[in-house]
């Protein structure tokens, strides 16, 4: 990898392990209606113009059923469900419980025919994250440290994540990136905007809410979409997945050191659990 291809890995890093600072702010405040709504209207709206711009936005009308299922398991469903369980858990719990999107590709692969998902190394990966994953719900909901439901809802969220890609990757794999997340966001622009209306906020959000929905948008959709599909071209999908790792550690420090959460057992003993789970478990190797 190059100088500028590790620069944009640690810039990615960064821009997809804050998003959950900025929910647990605005989240406060702000239905998750509105900011998931607003995230994908203001990342439209930078990525369009781009997708117009070097003729990349067209996609056969026989794929739109698969864009449309993208955008409903990477989008609609999954944004929804971590913006409304950052009411109840921390940012830290919620970007670790992400982490596990690789387990859940590996398992979702070998449904789809990829049975080296079953080889002793990647078998190894999934049953020490899922030892992981039993650790930090276990710890933290049973122990009343954080809610199980909105757990729950993550780890759904995450199986959402797997499965968005495993889809895009067997179905339409020629569709340029930028083409199917900007028809995405477009999407679910329009499905959220009747709810946004709905759940309006009475009185107007503070400076801090508004400014971390724009963030959302502006940096943590838009901008880490254009530095994704960069570093994809660069080193491929396999290497750029790996960020993955760097998105968690980034959003558990941050938690720590921005919001002041703790950082429990549940998260001192399932984070690294989850996280070599994860590496072994996305490893390509030989059928």
């Amino acid at each position: 990898m190059s100088k500028t291809g590790w620069g944009r890995f640690a810039l990615l890093g960064f821009l997809w392990g804050i998003p959950y600072l900025f929910l647990k702010v605005a989240v406060e405040e702000i239905s998750p209606e509105v900011i998931v709504f607003f995230r994908v209207f203001i990342g439209a709206l930078i990525c369009l113009p781009i997708a117009l711009s070097r003729s990349r936005l067209r996609v056969a009308k026989k794929y739109w059923p698969f864009l449309v299922l993208y955008s409903i398991t990477e989008m609609i469903g999954p944004w929804y469900l971590i913006t409304h369980a950052e009411k109840e858990i921390s940012s830290g719990l919620t970007g670790l419980l992400v982490a596990t999107v690789p387990i859940w590709s590996a398992i979702l692969a070998s449904i789809f025919g990829d049975h080296t998902v079953w080889h002793k190394t990647r078998l190894l990966g999934l049953i020490i994250g899922f030892i992981g994953v039993v650790a930090v719900v276990g710890i933290e909901s049973f122990g009343g440290k954080q809610d199980i439901v909105s757990i729950g809802m993550v780890i759904l969220a995450a199986v959402g994540y797997a499965y968005a890609i495993n889809m895009i990757n067997r179905r339409i794999p020629h569709i340029p990136g930028i083409a199917i997340n900007t028809w995405a966001m477009i999407i679910t622009s329009f499905v959220y905007l009747p709810f946004a209306i709905i759940t309006w906020p009475a009185t107007t959000p503070s400076v801090q809410a508004i400014g971390s929905v724009i963030s959302l948008g502006v940096l943590c959709t838009a901008i880490a979409f254009i530095v994704f599909f960069k570093l994809v071209a660069e080193v491929g999908p396999p290497r750029a997945s790996l960020i993955t790792y760097l998105n968690t550690a980034v959003a558990v420090l941050l938690g720590v050191l921005l919001l002041s959460e703790p950082i429990t057992l549940g998260i001192a003993l399932g984070l690294p659990l989850v996280l070599v789970g994860s590496y072994f478990a996305s490893r390509k190797v030989t059928p």
